[in-house]
C-alpha cells in the first residue's frame, strides 16, 4: 500500500488522501478500482479501494511482428519507443496522457483514431483475449477485469507528419487542470457543440468551470471541489438533455 493525495496526483487536482495498492503480480483484484497515472477519473470524497499497477508491469518488448506493452507502460515513453523504432501508427499517443491499459480499456484517441485499431489481443486475470472477442466502440470496450498487457502489430514507418497533426489538434485544449473531454461526442453533434450552445462554456461554479478555450473541459481554476464540479456535470446534462433530447455520456471516470 501506498498513500496517494490526489489534489496533486489527479490531473484535475480533485481528491483527498488515500490508501492505494500496488500490484505487481496478476490476479483478480474485483473489490478495487485501478487509478492508472490519474488522467481522466474525479475521485470522490468516499472512494472505493483504489489500486494501481506497479513496475512490473512497465516494459516494452518486440516478438516477432508483435509489439508487446505492459499496461502500466507511459504513453509517452511508448511514443518515443515507436519514434526511435520507426513504429507506425502510434503517433495518436502526442499529447495524450495516461498508462497504456488505461487508453486501451477506454479505447482511447482523437476523432475517428483510435488505439483498439491496433491492437492484436489483451491479457487480464483471464488470460489472453483477442481483439475479435472484444465488444468495443468509440470511447468504450467491454473489457472485465484490469487490462495488464496490450499486443501490437507492428507496422514500420512512423511519420513525424502525423505526430505533429496529433500535437496540432490538441493545441486547442486548456492549459488548466482537467480530467480530458468531460463528456463522449454523441452521434450528431460534438459535445462542446452542445454545451456551448446551452449557454455553459466558460461557465464557473465556484472554482469549477466549463472551459471558455474548450466547452467540453471541466476544468479547476483552483481550488476547486468534487461537489463543484459534480453540480456542473449534472447542470450540463439536464440543460442538454432538455434543449436537444440528448443523453451526455461521461468520458471522465467517476470514482
Amino acid at each position: 500500500m501506498k498513500i496517494i493525495d490526489f489534489k496533486k496526483y489527479s490531473s484535475i487536482h480533485i481528491g483527498g488522501k488515500h490508501k492505494v495498492k500496488v500490484i505487481n503480480d496478476i490476479d483478480n483484484y474485483k473489490k478495487y478500482t485501478i487509478i492508472g497515472r490519474g488522467n481522466n477519473i474525479l475521485v470522490s470524497n468516499n472512494p472505493p479501494p483504489l489500486a494501481v499497477l506497479g513496475d512490473e508491469f512497465d516494459y516494452i518488448m518486440q516478438k516477432n511482428s508483435n509489439l508487446i506493452v505492459g499496461a502500466s507502460t507511459s504513453s509517452g515513453k511508448l511514443l518515443t519507443y515507436c519514434k526511435r523504432n520507426n513504429i507506425a501508427n502510434f503517433e495518436l499517443l502526442a499529447k495524450l496522457p495516461g498508462n497504456i491499459g488505461g487508453l486501451v480499456k477506454m479505447n482511447a484517441g482523437l476523432k475517428e483514431w483510435e488505439i483498439f485499431k491496433y491492437i492484436v489481443s489483451i491479457k487480464t486475470q483471464d488470460g489472453d483475449i483477442l481483439k475479435e472477442d472484444i465488444e468495443h466502440s468509440y470511447r468504450h470496450t467491454e473489457i472485465k477485469g484490469i487490462v495488464y498487457e496490450a499486443t501490437f502489430k507492428i507496422t514500420k514507418g512512423f511519420r513525424q507528419t502525423k505526430q505533429d497533426m496529433f500535437i496540432q489538434m490538441r493545441n486547442n485544449q486548456p492549459d488548466l487542470a482537467s480530467a480530458g473531454s468531460c463528456f463522449k461526442n454523441p452521434q450528431k453533434h460534438s459535445a462542446g457543440y452542445l454545451i456551448e450552445h446551452i449557454g455553459l462554456k466558460g461557465y464557473t461554479i465556484g472554482n469549477m468551470a466549463f472551459s471558455s478555450v474548450h466547452a467540453n473541459f471541466l476544468v479547476n481554476l483552483g481550488g476547486g471541489t468534487y461537489d463543484e464540479a459534480i453540480k456542473l456535470i449534472n447542470l450540463a446534462k439536464k440543460k442538454v438533455k432538455d434543449e436537444f433530447h440528448i443523453e451526455l455520456e461521461l468520458e471522465i471516470v467517476i470514482v
